[in-house]
């Protein structure tokens, strides 16, 4: 029997290794955040520093679990997946993160669109307007994506499990699904990035 069709192999989660990982990811997050924006910094005054530092590190988490998840899904597309298990429990740590990162973004966006002229917003619209328009508006509103994008992959994943591997028509959705959500993850971490650069002292 193939690799592709190995029960074996396809009952094999090792959750733990992934739970490990994970653990291992916040911890790593946890101590960058901690080394670039102290806690006395982030628990300050400054408005929108509690929620961004949340934003960034959820953000962040979910960029590494998203490489993995779309690496899973190319050897899916390709028919050579053998931890099909894994990129089950993956898909729903995505969509769990995507979830987290939204609403922390949500929660920033009130401190970020303050009505003050202090607010990032009310500085770049005064100036640099193409700041908000283009990268933060964009970044906004496309990293919603990911959220029905990674929530359609796990439903199929769950829904079908082993019968997805002998439907071709499954694998590419999956894939394509993930490929989307990592393509908006990446868009929106990278423009995010860029507006905390941009914001002029």
């Amino acid at each position: 029997m193939d690799a592709f069709h190995d029960p074996p192999e396809m009952k094999e989660a090792s959750t733990a290794s992934l739970a490990a990982v994970v653990a291992l990811l916040i911890g790593t997050a946890l101590a960058f955040t901690v080394a670039t924006g102290p806690f006395t910094k982030l628990l300050g005054a400054g408005a929108g520093a509690v929620p961004a530092a949340f934003h960034g590190l959820m953000a962040f988490l979910y960029l590494f679990v998203g490489t993995i998840g779309l690496y899973l899904a190319w050897r899916l597309l390709t028919g050579r997946i053998r931890a099909f298990a894994d990129l089950q429990l993956l898909s729903v740590v995505s969509a769990t993160f995507s979830f987290l990162a939204i609403v922390a973004g949500n929660w920033l966006y009130i401190y970020y669109r303050a009505p003050v002229p202090e607010s990032p917003r009310s500085v770049f619209m005064k100036t640099a307007p193409e700041v908000h328009k283009v990268f933060f508006e964009f970044k906004e509103f496309g990293a919603l994506f990911t959220l029905p994008l990674t929530v359609c992959a796990a439903f199929i994943l769950w829904r079908y499990g082993g019968q997805i591997l002998d439907r071709p028509w499954l694998r590419y959705s999956v894939a394509v699904l993930m490929g989307l959500a990592f393509f908006y993850l990446v868009v929106a971490f990278g423009l995010g990035a860029a507006v905390t650069k941009l914001r002029p002292a």
